[in-house]
C-alpha cells in the first residue's frame, strides 16, 4: 500500500493595526537630558522589566520600555483551562515566520520613537538603547534596521543576531562603542560562548567594551551604576 504525499499549503500574509503597550518612568515634561529605550528578555513584561531600572531613576531621565507584542502564559496554567493564576511573559519571535516577525517589531519600534520625539528634543539627549538577553537581538536589529540613531547601544546578556554582517554592525557603535555586558555566574553565558561572541565583534570590526559583574543572567544595580558613570571595571 503506497503512502499518500503530504499536503502543502499555501501561506500568505496580511498586514493589521494592534495595540502596542509599553512603560515609562520618568516624565515628558522633565528638563531632559538621556532617554533610555530599553528592551526586556523572553517571558518578561515592559513594567516589572523597568523596575529594574529604578536604581538609576534621576529628574532628567526618561525610560522607555517597550512590550514585545506576542504575550503568552509562561507556566502551564493549574488545574486545567482555568488562566486567572498563570503568569504571563512575552516574546519579541521565535523562528517561525522570523523575517515578518523582525519587520513587524522594528516597525513597531519605529513608531514608538517618533512618538517619543515628537515631545522630546532628540538633539538635547543622549539616547540609550539597551537591550536585555531575547532583547538584545531586537535592539540590535532595530539599530541596524530601523530609523534609530543612539548615541550608546548596550548588550546585557545576549548576544548579537547572527545575520548581522560587518556594514550592519557597524551601525551598533556609530556614535560611542558599544557596550556588551554579563554576569559572572550568567548560566547561559560560558566562557566558550563569550569568548566566541568577542571574537565574531573582532571579526566585524566592532568597537566595544565589556563589563562582567558578580551576578548572573539579571541586571543588578551595581552594573547598571557602572554602565551609567561610564566607567566599567
Amino acid at each position: 500500500m503506497s503512502e499518500k504525499p503530504i499536503r502543502t499549503f499555501e501561506q500568505r500574509h496580511l498586514e493589521v493595526s494592534r495595540s502596542a503597550r509599553y512603560a515609562l518612568m520618568g516624565s515628558f515634561d522633565a528638563p531632559l537630558s538621556e532617554v533610555w529605550i530599553v528592551c526586556h528578555g523572553q517571558g518578561q513584561l515592559a513594567a516589572r522589566f523597568l523596575s529594574r531600572f529604578l536604581p538609576l531613576e534621576r529628574e532628567d531621565r526618561l525610560f522607555i520600555a517597550p512590550e514585545a507584542l506576542s504575550r503568552y502564559y509562561v507556566t502551564p496554567p493549574k488545574g486545567g483551562p482555568n488562566t486567572a493564576n498563570a503568569p504571563i511573559g512575552a516574546s519579541w519571535m521565535t523562528r517561525e515566520d522570523r523575517e515578518n516577525e523582525i519587520e513587524d517589531y522594528v516597525r513597531y519600534l519605529d513608531a514608538l520613537y517618533d512618538e517619543i520625539f515628537l515631545t522630546v528634543s532628540r538633539e538635547k539627549v543622549r539616547l540609550w538603547v539597551l537591550g536585555f538577553s531575547q532583547g538584545t537581538a531586537t535592539a540590535a536589529r532595530w539599530v541596524a534596521l530601523g530609523k534609530v540613531d543612539p548615541d550608546r547601544v548596550v548588550i546585557w546578556s545576549g548576544l548579537i543576531p547572527p545575520e548581522l554582517n560587518a556594514e550592519s554592525a557597524a551601525v551598533l557603535a556609530r556614535r560611542s562603542p558599544l557596550t556588551v555586558v554579563f554576569g559572572r555566574s550568567d548560566e547561559f553565558a560560558s566562557a566558550e560562548l563569550i569568548t566566541a561572541q568577542e571574537a565574531r565583534l573582532k571579526e566585524l570590526g566592532v568597537p566595544h567594551e565589556t563589563i562582567r559583574f558578580d551576578g548572573g543572567h539579571e541586571i543588578v544595580p551595581d552594573a547598571l551604576r557602572i554602565l551609567a558613570e561610564g566607567s566599567a571595571s
